[in-house]
């Protein structure tokens, strides 16, 4: 319905334009006529020819248009039915002309020559063919940018389903481990039992469904990293140091979920689960002003080497930031018996996929 008062609108402007056009081209001939009755005239004058730019315009928008769009039919036949609708519409306009405005609206007072003279056909020609042009103009920019919209939108699901896979790669790889340390743990009958099936429970059910969210409390994301550190802590009793220092400024800073706990799980599956001897695992986050720095570092042994895995993971979190913030760095330090992420990140350039 909107579109159809767009197109009223857009005529009604054209009768308008047309009226003021004849009152001002013909007024001079009818000097005797009062201004009211004379732009009667011109209202007469402009609507007497309008069926003729109405059938060539609509004939161009809803039948040319659509055919050249699909590509379904020849060129050269599109072009000759503009070029036969065209010339009936010029021919049927130059006959209204010379038979209803000219002898009938003007009664004679302005002489209009030869039918199919050149400079009538011309001028006809010229009247139609302006307003069909820009119909079909207007028409080939909002397919143009109906186009880009929808290239935006592609886009747009492109990056939200990548960045959706990304965050659904942070599976809980230690869930095997953890059950089999739990399963220890009922065998002995441990007061513990609960308490880790509780959080274990409370950890996935985040992952599971308030990690969708585009963005969470940093306090959440702290949550979960603490959780996932107690878990992990099961497995390694004496032999694994954990620090996790935190220092805010605030308790507002919103981030994107799961973006710090690849890190973490990175420091156990690829430095801590391998190495044979006591380790530790350093973990300094602090936000001032909205800038975060996030930095973990973790003992691996000496001969050990960046594996797929790592990689996958690094690269992983290195495009979620890539999709989800202007503003970051992230640092890799790999050395023989350390290994270090440092990252840096303006929480408030988060950018809306």
């Amino acid at each position: 319905m909107r579109r159809v008062w767009l197109h009223i609108a857009f005529w009604v402007l054209y009768v308008v334009q047309d009226t003021l056009l004849a009152y001002t081209w013909v007024g001079p001939a009818f000097k005797d006529i009062p201004p009211m009755k004379m732009l009667g005239i011109a209202v007469q004058a402009a609507l007497i020819n309008m069926p003729w730019k109405l059938t060539l315009s609509y004939f161009v928008l809803y039948v040319s248009i659509p055919r050249i769009s699909t590509g379904l039919q020849p060129m050269n036949r599109i072009v000759t039915e503009i070029i036969l609708v065209f010339a009936g519409c010029v021919i049927g306009y130059r006959l209204g002309s010379h038979y209803i405005l000219y002898a009938i609206v003007y009664g004679g007072a302005i002489a209009d020559g030869n039918t199919f003279g050149i400079a009538n056909v011309i001028v006809a020609t010229m009247d139609i063919g302006f307003i069909a042009g820009l119909a079909a103009t207007i028409k080939f920019v909002r397919i143009q940018l109906a186009g880009k919209e929808r290239e935006k939108s592609l886009i747009k699901e492109k990056l939200g389903a990548e960045l959706k896979f990304l965050r659904n790669q942070t599976n809980p790889h230690f869930l095997l481990n953890t059950l089999n340390n739990i399963y220890g743990l009922a065998r002995k009958k441990s007061d513990d039992t609960a308490e880790v099936v509780m959080k274990l429970s409370e950890l996935l059910r985040f992952i599971l469904y308030e990690s969708s969210n585009n963005l969470i409390t940093l306090a959440e994301e702290i949550k979960v990293i603490e959780d996932y550190l107690e878990l992990e802590m099961i497995r390694y009793s004496d032999r694994l140091s954990v620090s996790f220092n935190k220092s805010l400024d605030g308790s507002g800073y919103r981030i994107t979920p799961l973006l710090l706990l690849p890190f973490v799980e990175n420091a156990f599956k690829h430095g801590i689960s391998e190495t044979r001897f006591e380790s530790f695992i350093q973990i300094d986050i602090s936000v001032k002003n909205g800038q975060l720095r996030f930095c973990i570092e973790n003992t691996k042994d000496n001969d050990q080497h960046s594996s797929n895995g790592a990689s996958i993971g690094l690269v992983n979190v290195k495009r979620q930031l890539e999709l989800s913030y202007k503003d970051y760095d992230l640092k890799v330090l790999n050395e023989d018996n350390l290994f270090t992420v440092n990252l840096f990140l303006n929480l408030e350039s988060h950018v809306e996929i």
